[in-house]
């Protein structure tokens, strides 16, 4: 008698546009590598993506809190999307505190895939459920699939060397190989990267490759999945991408920036979240003559950047708002001097130490006001993480052509999150033109001015014939020399404030997306692209007269942008912070644009523009955030 396997019927596969997934856990659980990886294999498919890494704000707290769960969101899509999405369609909760914490974001009738192993006693009461939720019929509205996912991996690496605690470590993989079989992605790019990560560990290069397979081929084996789900690729223009963090961005845009200028770059940085990974980045970069120092506090750091500038390079200082405030004093000694100095801001929600993984759009009125004096500086900020590379170069070739100080504002949404970036070809990045003083015949004068942008010459010192004296004592415009004199203090002070509004000769006019007039703009900038550009678009499709605007140029604005304002009944403004823009718009134009406020630490969703739009429109009432189940007016 012939005895046969039974035939596993092939899982029908369903085909989806756009799927969001979030995956959560303690802070020891590798979520962020978990959702790299998994970002990685999607950029390689050739999706559109965008990503949410979400990091707990404590450093150690204690495993299975609450404050302790780390988080990951991807979006990924078959069409251009611009958002990591406003709710994850499938979680993946490792523990009952990142359960706890993210249940209430998954959308309803969404996949929620647990380890039921660790929704045990203990962790239940750390996470504080008086009730397994698995077993009290609370999340009935969503598709529970519980997988023994701490168990299955220890059998999977029955054998290696390792102890408990070592194979507990690799369980990440199980979920994340289980999650790529779902979706239809391949293994292949995270082994590659976990033979370069532990080839010199075996142990753990076999355990991570079991657990990685283990947990794929479970979801193949399993009957617990009644179906698989394909995203088709994205179309996209021709060229070469990489899938790249804001962060990243931001240093080969400074290198690329120092390339296009052929002057080496100095960066000089205390480390602060979440602005140390651009110091990592270009610290790996000295092969291009790169030159990073790590210094003792954001005070150093800053007078380092300062002492190089004068020296002739191409000098950068990175920081977050603490740091930034700590960095003003000598901020303003490079307006005196009239140095060409970017300062990087990777803003996140303050004030104080606030919540340091958190993110916010707080500072600008630190960058346009925060120090003493009438003291302007040139102002941009990108708006995706790929716009962090084309920003980074703006701010050097403003800064070289009007000599004068530019902080380039990043915020914790965009230097954490990461999506598909087109690298350029060199023929389409921008010049980058800059000059040295000459020899003089006489006096050398270190204020001579150009008769168009107003910058003064960049005398590096050891020439012959130009000797000067500089410093942050006010100075003549005349000789160089100390001068109190009053009408030489308030011609100075106009031509420093002068020269920055005359780089608006430099800066694209704003563009509009939507009708160029109409019921109502939609006006943001940083990080809040995403969600304003995509409410406003689905305005449009259901028949409103609503556009939107992004300002990458913050001080001077672009020239049109008056214009802009005038041509829509009324202006909506989303910021993440108290109405920091819409202060400066209301005052520099008089216009009463309307504020939309969100001061969570968590960035816009599509549907909060939607609902305020709405309201602005007359459409419905006042609009509500709702945080955890408690609502706020959702107006400024």
């Amino acid at each position: 008698m012939t005895t046969e396997s039974p035939v596993r019927t092939p899982r029908p596969v369903e085909e989806l546009d756009r799927v969001t997934i979030r995956f959560a856990g303690d802070s020891g659980d590798g979520m962020q590598l978990t959702g790299t990886q998994f970002t990685k294999t999607t950029a390689v498919f050739g999706n559109d993506l965008a990503t949410l890494p979400d990091y707990p704000a404590e450093i150690r707290a204690p495993t299975g809190s609450l404050p302790g769960v780390s988080g990951f969101q991807i979006s990924f899509a078959s069409t251009d999307i611009r958002t990591p999405g406003d709710q994850p369609d499938v979680l993946v909760a490792m523990n009952p505190a990142a359960l706890r914490t993210n249940i209430n974001d998954l959308r309803q009738g969404g996949l929620l895939i647990v380890d039921e192993d660790e929704f045990n006693a203990a962790n239940l009461k750390k996470a504080g459920y008086p009730l397994n939720p698995l077993e009290d019929g609370g999340l009935a509205r969503y598709q529970v699939v519980r997988v023994q996912i701490t168990r299955q991996n220890e059998l999977a690496l029955e054998g290696l060397p390792l102890n408990t605690a070592q194979k507990f470590k690799s369980r990440n993989f199980y979920a994340l190989g289980l999650v790529l079989w779902l979706y239809g992605r391949s293994m292949d790019t995270t082994i590659k990267w976990a033979n370069d990560r532990f080839k010199r560990m075996p142990d753990q290069l076999e355990a991570n490759v079991r657990a990685l397979k283990a947990g794929y081929n479970f979801g193949e084996t399993s009957e617990l999945f009644h179906s698989r789900y394909e995203v088709a690729p994205a179309e996209v223009a021709p060229g070469t991408y990489r899938h790249i963090s804001g962060n990243e961005a931001t240093a080969l845009g400074f290198l690329a920036a120092s390339e296009l200028a052929g002057l080496p770059l100095f960066y000089a940085s205390y480390p602060i979240t979440p602005a140390s990974d651009v110091l990592h980045e270009l610290s790996k970069l000295r092969n291009f003559g790169v030159k990073t120092f790590q210094a003792e506090d954001e005070i150093a750091a800053i007078g380092a950047a300062i002492g190089a500038a004068y020296g002739g390079q191409m000098s950068l200082t990175g920081t977050s708002g603490p740091g930034l405030a700590l960095k003003s004093e000598a901020l303003n000694l490079a307006v005196m001097t009239e140095l060409p100095l970017v300062v990087i801001d990777v803003q996140r929600a303050g004030p104080s130490t606030g919540m340091p993984t958190k993110t916010e759009q707080s500072d600008l009125l630190q960058a346009m006001f925060g120090r003493n004096g009438d003291s302007p500086v040139i102002i941009v900020a990108p708006a995706t993480p790929s716009e962090c590379f084309t920003m980074a170069i703006e701010a050097f070739r403003l800064a070289l052509k009007y000599m004068v100080p530019v902080i380039y504002l990043s915020d914790g949404y965009l230097g954490n999150g990461s999506e598909p970036w087109r690298i350029p070809d060199i023929g389409e990045l921008p010049r980058i033109s800059w000059s040295y003083a000459g020899p003089v015949e006489g006096e050398f004068n270190p204020y001579q001015r150009d008769p168009v942008t107003l910058a003064r010459p960049w005398a590096v010192p050891g020439q012959k014939g130009l000797t000067h004296r500089i410093g942050g004592i006010e100075k003549s415009g005349q000789t160089g020399d100390i001068s109190y004199d009053p009408r030489n203090h308030h011609t100075m002070t106009l031509a420093r404030m002068e020269r920055v509004a005359r780089s608006v000769a430099d800066i694209p006019a704003l563009e509009v997306q939507g009708p160029s007039e109409g019921d109502l703009l939609v006006l943001g900038w940083g990080g809040t692209y995403g969600a304003i550009a995509s409410a406003a678009e689905k305005a449009r499709k259901a028949g409103k007269s609503v556009a939107s605007a992004h300002l990458r140029y913050l001080n001077p604005f672009p020239g049109n942008l008056e214009q802009v304002l005038r041509s829509y009944k009324r202006v909506l403004i989303p910021e993440l912070n108290t109405g920091q823009l819409s202060l400066l718009i209301r005052g520099k134009f008089v216009i009463d644009a309307v504020p939309f406020n969100k001061i969570s630490g968590q960035p816009f969703k599509i549907a909060e523009v939607e609902g305020k739009i709405d309201e602005v429109l007359g459409l419905t009432g006042p609009y509500e955030l709702s945080f955890g189940g408690a609502a706020v007016l959702g107006g400024g």
